[in-house]
């Protein structure tokens, strides 16, 4: 899956699910420095994210994110079509 498809879905999800203004949300942005999401968040966002990646993903893998460009590589070989 094509990776700017995986960050503008990432991007809307944090937007509406976490509150994250839309504006800050870019690929060099650090998900707790200037996003605000703590470890927690990140594992409600992997139990979100479980529609777009048709399985259940361990948010173990996501421990090393420290940016949205990171979640989104981790996202790609797990996205399935839409």
């Amino acid at each position: 899956m094509d990776k700017e498809i995986i960050f503008k879905k990432v991007k809307e999800l944090l937007s509406s699910e976490f509150q994250v203004d839309a504006d800050l949300i870019e690929p060099g942005k650090l998900l707790d420095d200037d996003l605000d999401l703590d470890s927690l968040d990140m594992v409600d966002f992997v139990i979100i994210l479980k529609d777009y990646i048709g399985e259940k993903v361990n948010p173990g893998l996501f421990k090393n994110a420290r940016t949205v460009q990171d979640t989104v590589d981790i996202l790609q070989p797990l996205w399935k079509a839409q």
